[in-house]
Formats: C-alpha cells, sequence, structure tokens
C-alpha cells in the first residue's frame, strides 16, 4: 500500500548556498495527523513547499498518493491543500468567490453544497457576502483554511495555522481538523503550539538545521525520551543547596521552597529512596511530594539542544 506521502533523501540547496534541507527521508500514513515540530528556519516551510510543488528540490524524490510531484505534478497537487503562513487572500473577492476559483483551478465543477457546508464549519457563512479586505485577521485566516479546503483534498498542510489567532478559531480550527482526519483526510500541522500537537498528532516528527531528527509515535517518543521529575516541598526556605546534597543531581528553585531531582523513568533504580535518606541526613525537612512527567515541549526543546 503507498504512503499518502513519500519522502527519500530530499535535500535543498538555495542560489545563496543555504542548505535548508539535508537528506530528509519520511513517510506520513494516509489518515493521520503528523506534527511537524522545529525552531524558526529549521526546514519546515521548505519541505511543506517542497511537497506542495511551491519549490523545486535539489535532490530526493517525493510522492504524493504514488505521484511524483515533478514527473506527475497535476496529480501530485491535486490531493493537496495548504493553509500557508502568510495571509495572502483575494482581498477584493468574498469568501464563496474565492473558494469557487479554487475549485476551477483544480478542475472541479462548482459544488455550492460544499462551499455552503465548509464555510458553516468554520463560522464565516454569515460573512459570505463580505469582501475579505474588510475581514479581520482572524477571520481571513479561516477564509485561508476554507480555501485550501474546497477541492476536497486528501492530504491538508497547515503550516503554523494557529499564529496569531484567537482562541475561538482554534478550537474552531482543531474541530475541523479532528472530523477531517475522522473522514480520511491526511493532516500534516507546523506549529509552535507544543501542546496542540501534544493533544493532536498521532506522529511527531522534529527538524533542527534542515535535519529530521527523530519521527516517532507520540506516545511512543514521550515514553523513550520523557523523564520525570520528583518534587520535593520544603517547609523551610533553604538559600543554598546542602553541601551534602551537591552529588544527588538536584536543583533548588528560584523561591528555595522546592528540590527538584529529574530521574529517567527506565532505569533499573530512580535513587529516590537514597535520595529521601540523603535529604532527611542533611536536615532538611519536607512537608510534600509530587511528580511531574516530562511535556513533549520538554522533549522537545531537550532534541533541538542536543541538535
Amino acid at each position: 500500500m503507498t504512503h499518502a506521502i513519500a519522502i527519500s533523501h530530499l535535500s535543498k540547496t538555495y542560489a545563496s548556498g543555504f542548505q535548508a534541507l539535508k537528506d530528509v527521508s519520511l513517510d506520513i500514513r494516509h489518515g493521520e495527523i503528523f506534527a511537524l515540530l522545529g525552531p524558526n528556519g529549521a526546514g519546515k516551510t521548505t519541505l511543506i513547499n517542497v511537497v506542495c510543488g511551491i519549490v523545486i528540490p535539489s535532490a530526493g524524490t517525493v510522492t504524493v498518493g504514488g505521484h511524483d510531484i515533478v514527473k506527475d505534478y497535476r496529480a501530485a497537487r491535486s490531493l493537496i491543500g495548504l493553509v500557508p503562513q502568510e495571509l495572502t487572500t483575494d482581498a477584493f473577492e468574498t469568501p464563496p468567490a474565492t473558494m469557487r476559483l479554487s475549485r476551477g483551478l483544480f478542475g472541479k465543477p462548482a459544488n455550492p453544497a460544499i462551499i455552503e457546508k465548509v464555510l458553516k464549519e468554520l463560522s464565516l457563512w454569515d460573512k459570505r457576502e463580505s469582501r475579505i479586505m474588510m475581514l479581520s485577521g482572524g477571520m481571513k485566516r479561516r477564509v485561508l483554511i476554507a480555501k485550501a479546503l474546497a477541492h476536497e483534498p486528501q492530504i491538508l498542510f497547515l503550516d503554523e495555522p494557529s499564529a496569531g489567532v484567537d482562541v475561538e478559531l482554534r478550537k474552531d480550527m482543531w474541530q475541523l481538523v479532528r472530523e477531517l482526519r475522522a473522514s480520511g483526510v491526511t493532516i500534516i500541522l507546523t506549529t509552535h503550539y507544543i501542546e496542540e500537537a501534544e493533544e493532536m498528532a498521532d506522529r511527531v516528527g522534529v527538524i533542527n538545521k534542515g535535519e529530521l531528527i527523530v519521527v516517532e509515535e507520540k506516545a511512543e517518543l514521550m515514553r523513550k525520551l520523557g523523564r520525570k521529575q520528583l518534587i520535593v516541598e520544603l517547609r523551610e526556605r533553604l538559600n543554598v543547596l546542602p553541601e551534602a546534597l551537591a552529588g544527588h543531581g538536584l536543583t533548588l528553585s528560584t523561591d528555595g521552597m522546592q528540590l527538584v531531582y529529574t530521574y529517567d523513568t527506565k532505569a533499573e533504580t530512580t535513587g529516590i529512596t537514597t535520595l529521601l535518606d540523603a535529604v532527611r541526613n542533611a536536615g532538611v525537612r519536607f512537608k510534600d511530594l509530587q511528580t511531574r512527567q516530562s511535556s513533549l515541549e520538554d522533549i522537545f526543546v531537550g532534541l533541538v539542544r542536543q541538535g
């Protein structure tokens, strides 16, 4: 069975000599939500633009639904909807008109029912007579999503879709993403809101300096790379960490009321019992203990620092 997207040894070097992508290989499964994370300038948008046919690759191959993006670009692009970062819209058109234009560009016949359905799902129906130039930034973002969905694509790219939008739109958009995935649409998103990737994604890829560092099932990634923290709530403030505790990997919180111990959940022994004995022997009194599992954001930051 073909993948929704198959990327093999993809590289992109711009005329300036800057290498934005370095030997990237990645398969995206049909019907999954794949989150691509990375700092600014990591190569996320370049990767999306290559797959969507906007940027020409320097090396490697990409197929979309089994169609080569260079040799069979029309068939490949017809399967893709793209919501770009930039608010580029047909300023003098109405939302339905720009959707009709998009359908026509992809050779799709007129279908008012599809346009009405998408506009209602994105809370744009009551703005259907308004020119796009008169809409707010959040509403323009909704129009971009509507436009990307106009030709009923099987694969949807969301490039930083939540950047600068209101909470209401974010909720609407993620509800729509869930519905699209349920209908079989493959979703690839880049985001700076890592909590959204943590909530929504099936798999996560981290890219840094043009290289794909890791691709993993979200739950497995958090199991493999996640760490736990034991937080020791103190009865009295400490100004400095006692010398007797210096060798135990502890950090003192900025307010001096907590000792924080990070440990590997996969290790044979956590060292917690030994640590607590050492805390008591050092004369440090504590009133409570709690643990905290590292988040996807913690893992992401750690991976980028290593890179």
